[in-house]
């Protein structure tokens, strides 16, 4: 089975709902979150870590298991889809 897409929303528009049922109902997929200050810092030290690794063959999913469990946010409208 192939799995659904979800999206991974991060940054100052993250913390508005609204924002957020407007992509979840577009892309008709579930909005997850995630609690970090700064998202951009965050995923260019994940890459930093994954370079500094990838002599062992250390892949990305490897580096990224520690991370913060990305948090449901919104969920798409029934129907939305149609419209």
């Amino acid at each position: 089975a192939v799995p659904r897409t979800r999206i991974l929303a991060t940054g100052g528009a993250s913390h508005n709902k609204k924002i957020l049922q407007v992509l979840s109902d577009v892309f008709n997929a579930p909005v997850f979150t995630i609690d970090t200050a700064n998202s951009a810092c965050l995923g260019s030290a994940y890459r930093a870590i994954h370079g500094l690794a990838a002599e062992r063959n250390v892949s990305l999913a490897d580096v990224v298991k520690l991370a913060p469990e990305p948090r449901l946010a919104v969920t798409p409208t029934p129907g939305a889809e149609e419209v």
